[in-house]
């Protein structure tokens, strides 16, 4: 797919400096970019490596200027890309329509203009919206509800009652709605508690592969509107995720915490059960979170304490050595070095 260096910018609402007819075939980074390409640059580094580049024109921001290519500027040079890339490289669309292999309840409702592929699953009373696409393998259980657009992976299960809102994509493998870890402790031998709740995701929400989500005890474990979760993250029974956060690759949330708008978990992240995150909070990698965290604030460390304090704490475990010398030298000055223990 071709476009003119003026449609791109239109598209992007930016402007163009230089040959606005300039024709753009595709969209690569600055190394590998070739005659007719599009290319970005952040900032004055990348701008110069760009300007070296075989690329026709760049996608720059600020004041940035160039007397050997052509430049599309926009308010942030990111966002254009993101965008660019979708023009250059759209998603695949699938005809709608359903597989013969395909098994769909008779009591099921699927849109005429989705997509269900082969031996994929549909339970009794399910609801598929228009524009949904089911790749191939999945499986969803009785009473499930996908909003328009939706788009599931290669296996991907949904069990009983999961609700999907508008554009909600799950990749391979993941597993939406399966039983929380609860039991109590009767006669020596642990009791499952029923888990009786569901799992709604809302709209715009992105779940990686192999994720598991668990369905809450009694009431919905709930994913907000446009939040993203990583490949690997497990969310325990009852969660509450609020809107536009980032849970990123091998986070752990256990049961019944409450995390605000905007929060993000860095990788490897383990989020002990009942607490709760104020929106904009941010936890850093590998961080053990034990207490509340407050909203607006950084996170880290195991167990997690606000950063500067955490920072504070390794930088004083980094002069230990030189502190133990020290203490060796004057313990051996008072004569101190060779005395017995208590």
């Amino acid at each position: 797919m071709s476009f003119t260096a003026a449609e791109i910018a239109r598209l992007l609402q930016g402007e163009v400096v230089g040959d606005a007819q300039t024709p753009l075939k595709s969209f690569a980074l600055a190394d590998r970019a070739e005659p007719g390409d599009l290319t970005f640059a952040e900032n004055e580094e990348f701008f110069a490596r760009a300007e070296q580049s075989a690329a026709s024109a760049i996608i720059v921001t600020g004041e940035l200027k160039s007397s050997v290519k052509v430049l599309i500027r926009v308010a942030n040079a990111r966002v254009a890309f993101a965008k660019a890339l979708a023009l250059f490289f759209p998603e695949p669309t699938q005809p709608p329509g359903t597989h013969p292999s395909a098994v769909v309840a008779p009591s099921a409702q699927v849109d005429p203009a989705a997509y269900i592929g082969p031996y994929c699953v549909i339970g009794e009373r399910a609801r598929i919206g228009a524009g949904a696409v089911l790749y191939a393998g999945d499986f969803v259980g009785d009473d499930c509800q996908l909003g328009a657009g939706v788009v599931l992976f290669p296996n991907v299960t949904l069990y009983p009652r999961t609700e999907l809102g508008l554009r909600v994509r799950i990749h391979s493998g993941t597993v939406i709605g399966a039983d929380g870890f609860g039991y109590v402790l009767d006669a020596g031998a642990h009791r499952k508690v029923p888990q009786i709740g569901n799992v709604i995701l809302g709209d715009d929400v992105e779940i990686g592969a192999n994720v598991t989500i668990d369905r809450g005890a009694l009431k919905p474990t709930v994913i907000g509107r446009g939040t993203k979760i990583d490949n690997l993250v497990q969310i325990g029974h009852n969660v509450q995720i609020g809107e536009h956060c980032l849970v990123i690759s091998q986070v752990g949330i256990a049961g019944s915490c409450e995390l605000g708008n905007y929060v993000i978990l860095a990788g490897q992240a383990g989020i002990s059960g009942h607490l709760k995150i104020g929106s904009q909070a941010t936890v850093s990698a590998q961080s053990g979170v034990m207490h509340d965290i407050p909203a607006g604030e950084k996170w880290l460390g195991s167990p997690a304490q606000p950063d500067k304090k955490t920072k504070r704490q390794m930088l004083a475990i980094q002069r230990l050595p030189e502190l133990i010398r020290r203490v060796m030298r004057i313990e051996k000055q008072l004569g101190l070095g060779n005395e017995p223990e208590n």
